[in-house]
């Protein structure tokens, strides 16, 4: 890849593995819901100024309003319940490691509805060291399987799923359309913010406000730029590199969210872990060669 692909993979590699720590210092005051919520509003907030100055917004764009609900849905509303709710519940690190189930069904559903897409032996092949990697990172080899929370890794893989039918949504049925990502974004989380506002329960949405640094890591952690910065990146990311490249970004998270959840809440990085951090780093290397 060219050096503005590698700095888009890593800046949204580092965005989305600190989402983690966030997301749970959020859910300490607030209901999964809640927290996800304040992370449309204030995602939202600067990709609509932004595309207003840029005179990005356009009435016209309004007849593909069921796309962008499809997109609020796939990409906001469940995804982000789904990551807070794991998060939660999970420590930081295996809910990251979760998270790199994202390119694994990304990868399967590019092979169903994407034919330009093209899965090569040794994209699969990258794949699976992926995979491989957050297999160990989460720690399912020495983790007594009684003592797991299945609700809250049920919880991450569903937001995976979701997540990951959005790269082949977004690349089948938005990127053809040739809109501004800015207004892609807010569009998006414009539709987001409206289904919000009708199913959370805003008893106690206040409560985050006590604590500083839960309230501006929500803010600009998982508002500015976890949401609003990162999500057009991540349509430029579609767009230049295809959905599967793009989707391959989210083997970085799992690795991010360790190294913070050592350094931060102190959970232990074994001599494991840095052997899964390689073979992922690997696995997306060779899932970036699938063009060459």
């Amino acid at each position: 890849m060219k050096n503005s692909s590698i700095l888009i993979v890593l800046a949204l590699g580092i965005i989305w593995g600190s989402n983690f720590i966030y997301m749970k210092m959020a859910a300490v005051y607030l209901d999964p819901m809640q927290v996800t919520f304040y992370r449309v509003v204030f995602g939202l907030l600067p990709v609509l100024i932004y595309a207003i100055y840029k005179k990005a917004l356009k009435l016209e764009d309004l007849k593909y309003s069921i796309h962008f609900f499809m997109m609020s849905l796939l990409a906001a509303v469940i995804y982000y319940y789904g990551f807070v709710k794991g998060s939660s519940l999970l420590l930081s690190g295996i809910a990251g490691a979760l998270s790199g189930l994202i390119p694994v069904f990304s990868f399967l559903l590019a092979a169903l509805f994407l034919k330009e897409e093209k899965i090569t032996k040794v994209a699969i092949f990258g794949l699976v060291l992926g995979f491989l990697g957050v297999v160990i990172i989460s720690g399912v080899f020495s983790e007594d399987l009684k003592s797991t929370n299945i609700e809250g890794s049920l919880a991450i893989i569903v937001g995976a799923l979701s997540v990951g039918a959005s790269f082949i949504y977004a690349k089948k049925f938005i990127m053809p359309l040739n809109l501004n990502p800015a207004a892609l974004t807010t569009y998006q989380l414009s539709f987001a913010l409206l289904i919000m506002l009708i199913i959370v329960d805003y008893e106690g949405i206040n409560d985050i406000w006590q604590d500083t640094h839960s309230s501006l890591g929500m803010v600009l952690g998982l508002g500015i730029f976890g949401t609003g910065f990162a999500y057009i990146m991540y349509y430029y990311a579609i767009k230049k590199f295809g959905a599967l490249l793009a989707s391959s970004i989210t083997y970085l998270p799992p690795v991010v969210a360790l190294v913070i959840g050592f350094f931060i809440v102190d959970e232990e990085i074994k001599t494991s872990d840095f052997f899964a951090t390689a073979l992922i780093f690997l696995g997306v290397f060779l899932i970036n060669k699938r063009k060459a």
